[in-house]
This record gives structure tokens, C-alpha cells and sequence, in this order.
């Protein structure tokens, strides 16, 4: 195979590397034993380079060498998992960064260029970086390559060669890998991908990638450190200049801390012992999305259920949407606007709900942190499920179908289908400049957003909420429901009705008052 890693070779390094993960991260997960030993560390740097060999995929095939990289370190940002793969996808953006700067093939020099400045970029993502890890076998790794001289076939198999070596002091470096006779997971991962690296530049493939197993040795018990049970990731839109108060911020809360990314996209990941809290710290600098938590099993006391029946929680900022949650027999769990309620109190509102609940977050933000506390009641025997309502009107539209005399996964599927079945628009107001979809918005615009995207931008809430019914409906509609909160212009829900028993005599409208802070109107069409 060539000399050099042109675009084709990138292109297949990324898809080999995928393939060669998949069948070693069983092996990887079994070494998973730090900073918490739960198993997973080979799915997910499997996940991480996967993501990036999809988003590669979808270039064309005369896509050059520059675009192939970015694509690369882009889709292994979107899709890291996990400690190691958020500590990865910095690794294989910092390569990017240096060997997708120009449209010629990089050369052995450019290489060990790139794995320096792709070592410093991961470990400054690190909150706490950790010696006998996958960074300092990244480091190694670094080392060698500037240390050799050559084309790309020399300075790969030395770098592959040096992080085997590193990978091997591991345990001498860090004492919980020594207790359970493993090598870092993380570690060998990075080394299976520089192993494929290497084989890709030199045409030399091994019949298999070498996962070290497990020595044997007593394994010392595992907690996870200082009680931080969740682990929490999210991609987060925030100008660059708020990322060092949001690192600071998060490492007040927890631990095993990486912030990667740049140019207004970041990719969270923390441990803490307060999912919410790491979530509110996203919220007060940027737009977190995709948000994922994760149970690691804290020790600490199990949760036991004090009722049975079968109940419904709800989740909402406003007066108004609380009382037309608890008319309709669910409990609320009450947040502050722009927030998320602290897991623990969702925690016992779900515990104090009975056997079987079902639970309505209503706010994307808040999706994750039900799911957490979802995954701690069920350690108590309790039958749960989170519907992913997005909004407040297809917690109503799930909430008005609940039938707790069916068996509860009928009552579940009925839910979500209502849910599903509702689209959902909102006004709301611009508090500064930004892109859109639809132009760029200014202070003080009245956005239009439907199923969360921007679709319209005016000056006036009437006649926005006018035109963002008008698109609701061009797909049909059967009932409407209005929701004007308390920045809502008097007899905006009396004109958009009005409007409807002209334009639509055949649509059904109903009008609440939700009190809702953020959103002027929200709109369910069913």
C-alpha cells in the first residue's frame, strides 16, 4: 500500500479500525476496571470510531484528503462515548488539525506532528489526567514518532510499536490496574487503532489485534470514586470563550471530567453525583443536546419503594401546566424555567408514585435525568417508564389516554403513541444574536420553532404564532391546543381561535392557561 495517508488511506484506516474494535471490545470491556469498572470502555471507542467512519461514508468518493479529516474528527466528536472515546475523539481531532491542513498526502514528518499536537489536545481536554492510561500510552506513542525518521510506514509502526511498550507499564503506573492484573482498556483500545494505522501504511496485516487478557491476581473490590454514580455526556452548542468556566464549574461537581471540541461545539463528559447539576452547569453557557446519563452503580443504600399502584409523574416549570397536570392525575414534579429538577426529588416523587409509573419530562433537557432516576428506582423493584415527551402538549395529549386499569406496558404504548402523535410548536424570545435555519435572529425577534427548530422570525407574536399555526396544519390536524403563558399579548389564544373557526371549522381548539415563563404560546396539533 502507499507511502502516504492520502484520502483513500484515511478513509480506510477509519473503516478498518471500526471493524477491528468490533470484534476486540468484548476483550476491552473485561479490562475495564478504571475510573469505573463498568465495562464498556471497548463499546464505546467501538462507538466513537464507528460514528466517525459513518459521517466519512457519507462524502463523496472524490472528497480530498482535508475534508475526509474533518469529517473524521466531526463524527467521532458527535458520537464519542464514554471516557475513553471522548478522550479518542480528541486524539483523532488533533491528528485531524494537523494532517488535514493541506490538500497534499501527509508525510512521516507531518504524521509525528500530528500525534504531538493530538496528545496535547486530549490531554487538555482532561480534567484530572492520569498517568497509565490511555494518555500517557498516547504520549509514548507521540514521542516515538518525533524520535524516528522516515516516511508514514516507519513512523506508524514506531508509534504502534512504542504505545504496545507503554501499554505494557500500565499497571506499574496505576495501582487499581496492578489489584486486578489488567492492563488500562483505554489504552489497549488506543493501541488496536494504531495498530490498524500501521498496517494501513505499511500494507502489513496481522491475522488479529492483540487485547492483553487479564493476569491472574485477586481483583480488588470496586467503588466508584467519591459516590459520583452517574455519568453524564452531552454535546453542547456554547461560544468557546465560556468552556474554561463551564470545566471549572463541572469539576467542582465531579470527576473523570473531558471537554473536547471547539468552534462552538463541545462534547461533555463527566461523572457526578448529581446528573442535573452537571446538566444546569451546559444550560447556563450553552445548549446541551443529546443528552446521556448513565447509572455506574454508586455504592450506597438501595431505594425502597413505600407504595404500589400504578402512577404518573410530570415534570414542568409552570404554575398553569402544574394544575393541568394534577387535574389529569399526575403527580409534578416542579423545575425552575430553563432548568432541570434535581434527580433526587424526581427520585422520590417516582418512589412515592407506586409500582408501576410511567414519566412525562415534557423538556428535551429533561429526558436524561428521568431516565437516571428511572434507573435507580428500578433497583427497588419498581416497573418504569420514561415517555419522551418533548414538550408540555404531548405530556397532556399522553396523559389524557392513561388508563391504569390496562396492564401497564398497553397503558405505556398508548401513551407514547398520543405523545407521538402530537406535533408541538412554541413561541419564544431571542435574548441574543444567532444563526437559524431560517436567517439570522437578533434580541428581542419572536422565534417560531416547531418540534424545536426555528421556522419562522418576526417582530410581532400574533402574527408569528399566526403563520406557525398556519405550517402546523398543512399536514393536517384534527385538535388544536393553546397554551399562552405570561408573556403572551392579551387575546393572542381568542385571535388564533377566531382564525380557526374561519380558516378550519372542522379542527377542534382548546385553550388553557400554562403561566409557562419561557414560551409565550405553545401549540399541540393532534
Amino acid at each position: 500500500m502507499g507511502q502516504t495517508l492520502d484520502a483513500a488511506a484515511v478513509r480506510r484506516w477509519c473503516a478498518l479500525t471500526a471493524e477491528a474494535l468490533g470484534r476486540t471490545r468484548s476483550d476491552i470491556d473485561a479490562l475495564n476496571v478504571f475510573p469505573v469498572p463498568d465495562g464498556d470502555t471497548g463499546t464505546n471507542l467501538y462507538l466513537t470510531v464507528l460514528s466517525a467512519a459513518e459521517s466519512i461514508t457519507g462524502l463523496p468518493p472524490e472528497a480530498p484528503a482535508p475534508e475526509v479529516w474533518r469529517a473524521l474528527a466531526q463524527g467521532a466528536l458527535l458520537g464519542a462515548r464514554g471516557n475513553s472515546g471522548m478522550i479518542l475523539s480528541q486524539i483523532l481531532r488533533g491528528l485531524a488539525e494537523v494532517l488535514g491542513k493541506q490538500a497534499d498526502p501527509a508525510d512521516g514528518r507531518l504524521l509525528a506532528a500530528g500525534f504531538e499536537h493530538a496528545t496535547a489536545l486530549a490531554r487538555t481536554a482532561v480534567g484530572d489526567p492520569k498517568e497509565g492510561t490511555i494518555l500517557s500510552v498516547a504520549q509514548s506513542a507521540a514521542a516515538e514518532a518525533k524520535r524516528t525518521a522516515g516516511e508514514c510506514p516507519a513512523v506508524a509502526r514506531a508509534a504502534a510499536r512504542a504505545a504496545r511498550q507503554a501499554l505494557a507499564q500500565t499497571p506499574s503506573q496505576l495501582a487499581v490496574l496492578a489489584e486486578n492484573g489488567v492492563v488500562d482498556a483505554g489504552a489497549a483500545g488506543l493501541c488496536v487503532v494504531l495498530d490498524v494505522l500501521a498496517a494501513i501504511t505499511t500494507d502489513e496485516y496481522p491475522e488479529h489485534y492483540e487485547v492483553p487478557g487479564r493476569q491472574t491476581v485477586t481483583p480488588a473490590a470496586q467503588q466508584v470514586p467519591h459516590g459520583f454514580g452517574y455519568e453524564v455526556m452531552y454535546l453542547l452548542d456554547a461560544a468557546d470563550e465560556t468552556v474554561p468556566g463551564l470545566r471549572a464549574g463541572l469539576e467542582r461537581l465531579g470527576d473523570s471530567l473531558v471537554v473536547g471540541g471547539g468552534d462552538g461545539l463541545w462534547n461533555v463528559h463527566v461523572h457526578v453525583a448529581d446528573a442535573g447539576a452537571a446538566i444546569e452547569a451546559g444550560l447556563a453557557v450553552g445548549r446541551p443536546r443529546r443528552i446521556r446519563i448513565t447509572y455506574l452503580e454508586a455504592a450506597g443504600d438501595t431505594p425502597q419503594a413505600p407504595c404500589v399502584g400504578r402512577g404518573v409523574v410530570a415534570v414542568t416549570a409552570a404554575d398553569g401546566l402544574a394544575e393541568l397536570f394534577e387535574e389529569g392525575g399526575a403527580a409534578v414534579v416542579r423545575r425552575r424555567s430553563g432548568g432541570v429538577p434535581r434527580l433526587a426529588v424526581l427520585l422520590e416523587a417516582i418512589l412515592s408514585a407506586g409500582d408501576e409509573v410511567v414519566v412525562l419530562p415534557n423538556e428535551p433537557e429533561v429526558i436524561g435525568v428521568a431516565e437516571a432516576a428511572a434507573q435507580d428506582a428500578r433497583q427497588s423493584g419498581v416497573q418504569i417508564s420514561v415517555v419522551p415527551t418533548k414538550a408540555s402538549v404531548q405530556g397532556l395529549a399522553a396523559l389524557a389516554v392513561h388508563d391504569p386499569r390496562r396492564r401497564f406496558a398497553d397503558d405505556v404504548i398508548a401513551m407514547t403513541r398520543a405523545a407521538g402523535a402530537t406535533r408541538f410548536g412554541q413561541l419564544e424570545i431571542a435574548t441574543q444574536q444567532a444563526i437559524t435555519s431560517v436567517g439570522i435572529c437578533q434580541p428581542g425577534d419572536v422565534l417560531g420553532l416547531i418540534e424545536g427548530d426555528v421556522g419562522l422570525i418576526g417582530a410581532d407574536q400574533t402574527e408569528v404564532a399566526v403563520g406557525l399555526l398556519d405550517r402546523m396544519l398543512s399536514g393536517g390536524g384534527e385538535l388544536v391546543t393553546l397554551i399562552p403563558g405570561l408573556a403572551a399579548p392579551e387575546g393572542l389564544a381568542e385571535v388564533l381561535q377566531g382564525r380557526l373557526h374561519t380558516s378550519r371549522p372542522d379542527v377542534e381548539v382548546a385553550v388553557y392557561d400554562g403561566r409557562q415563563e419561557r414560551y409565550p404560546l405553545l401549540i399541540g396539533v393532534e
